[in-house]
């Protein structure tokens, strides 16, 4: 009994945990990139789901800490994308790992 206890209290702390990443990613995402991206619909940016469709999370990562870098690495010839300075490694990781939720996601 005390094992299934334990498993069970295990599976909750990991729910809780993958629950608050999803909605920490949402949380930075509205307030760093919904001016620009869209979860499944081109706006200004590409959308989330065209991005996790061609990019890994290290390259994403990449482009939020170092967007001017990155997308001359990644083959662009100009970026519109502000550096976000601000933001924790962790952060930028959660950013991601929000994005890429999105991968097979049907754009509008």
């Amino acid at each position: 009994m005390r094992g299934v206890t334990l498993s069970v209290l295990l599976f909750i702390a990991l729910f809780a945990s993958e629950n608050n990443s999803t909605l920490s990613g949402e949380k930075l995402f509205k307030s760093y990139c919904w001016g620009c991206h869209h979860p499944t619909a081109e706006a200004f940016g590409p959308s989330f789901a065209t991005i996790a469709s061609k990019r890994s999370e290290a390259e994403i990562m990449a482009m939020i800490a170092t967007p001017a870098k990155t997308s001359k690495q990644l083959g662009y010839k100009r970026n519109s994308m502000p550096s976000f300075s601000d933001l924790s490694i962790d952060e930028i990781k959660t950013l991601a790992q929000y994005v890429l939720q999105f991968k097979d996601a049907k754009e509008n």
